[in-house]
């Protein structure tokens, strides 16, 4: 059997913790920057964690199911 490919644009965007949470980072911080606040724009930068209802199809996509 060949082997299963994760696939490219998950394993890009997101990264595993060492407790096997999956980490993400915030959308709508690429462009059209100047009408957002300064604050808003903070917290859009640090990372999050990805939702319970969104982990399994995440695994799924990186093959760690």
């Amino acid at each position: 059997m060949p082997k299963m490919k994760t696939k490219s644009s998950a394993k890009k965007r997101f990264k595993l913790t060492g407790s096997g949470k999956i980490k993400r980072k915030h959308a709508f911080k690429s462009h059209i920057l100047t009408k957002k606040s300064k604050k808003r724009k903070l917290a859009l930068t640090h990372s999050t964690l990805v939702d319970k209802a969104d982990e399994s199809s995440i695994k799924e996509q990186l093959r760690l199911k």
